[in-house]
């Protein structure tokens, strides 16, 4: 069985546990392993020294396992007006890109803004009030839901998800307030292709990266005019990215990387005419 681990070495390792001791190291920032093991047993796990590669890895898996816990409570209407905004700076995430289906994440899942845009599959595993749907439900992170907030459910250390409300009533009645829920990371599906909308002035071009697919959580972005020289953004907060070069009058490619290490480079995403305050699409994962 195949699982992805998040390593915090700047490399990443794919590896037959149980049947070889051979490893190929790649430039990749996941370790896919093969474990002789079941889900609860793997979810359980905080330390694991694998033998037979010298790896010590700390952390949680990812792909196929539901074994990470938290809560969520639910904010805005019933038409999930009131979350169309928030810290990862999308504007309108009601769009057809993400809808309803979106949870403001407390500040340890927040991470100051590196989750924005990643998907989550949550699962209601209890709850005092009426019954938990056996349904999953998949939901883009598109908010900050600060400390101090929920009744404190949002506290710093906590992984807690404010669902929209048709979010949460997927998965138990509304009623209910609050429920204890089983959550994973899953790749993110999207139609299109990434979209850049591009603000600023002439001294300053900032980048709105959304409807990003895969991992969906970008960690980099690099976006390159004329000269064919590829130049670092920095993120000014959430999926906003900027950068002090003057890139007027050029055309404009983009490459961004997700934080499972996977790249999609976007050439000529833009011609030399562009103008400020417009959207354009690019590749996608």
């Amino acid at each position: 069985m195949e699982w992805t681990i998040n390593l915090s070495e700047s490399q990443v390792c794919t590896a037959s546990v149980a049947r070889s001791q051979n490893s190929t190291c790649t430039s990749h920032r996941t370790l896919t392993v093969f474990l002789d093991q079941t889900p609860t047993q793997c979810s359980r796990l905080k330390f694991v020294y694998l033998r037979h590669i010298g790896v010590l890895w700390s952390g949680s898996l990812l792909g196929g396992v539901e074994g990470q816990t938290g809560h969520a409570t639910f904010y805005g209407g019933s038409d999930a007006s009131g979350t169309d905004n928030g810290a990862c700076g999308f504007t309108n995430a009601l769009s057809p890109e993400y809808g309803a289906m979106t949870a403001a994440l407390s500040s340890s899942l927040f991470n100051a803004g590196d989750s924005c845009g990643a998907c989550y599959k949550i699962t209601c595993s209890q709850t005092d009030y009426g019954a938990c749907s056996s349904s999953p439900i998949i939901v883009t992170a598109t908010n900050l839901c600060p400390p101090g907030s929920n009744g404190g459910w949002c506290d710093d250390g906590k992984a807690h998800f404010d669902l929209s409300e048709p979010a949460f009533s997927q998965i138990v009645d509304t009623t209910a307030g609050h429920v204890e829920v089983n959550y994973e990371k899953v790749s993110c599906e999207r139609t299109g292709g990434i979209k850049f909308q591009l603000m600023g002035h002439t001294n300053f071009l900032q980048v709105l990266v959304h409807n990003v697919g895969g991992g969906g959580d970008v960690s980099t972005v690099q976006v390159k005019g004329d000269n064919g020289v590829w130049i670092d953004m920095t993120r000014s907060w959430g999926q906003l990215w900027s950068t002090g070069s003057v890139l007027d009058g050029h055309a404009l490619s983009f490459s961004v990387t997700t934080g499972d290490g996977k790249t999609c480079v976007s050439n000529a995403v833009t011609d030399s005419n562009w103008t400020y305050g417009q959207s354009y699409e690019g590749s996608q994962f």
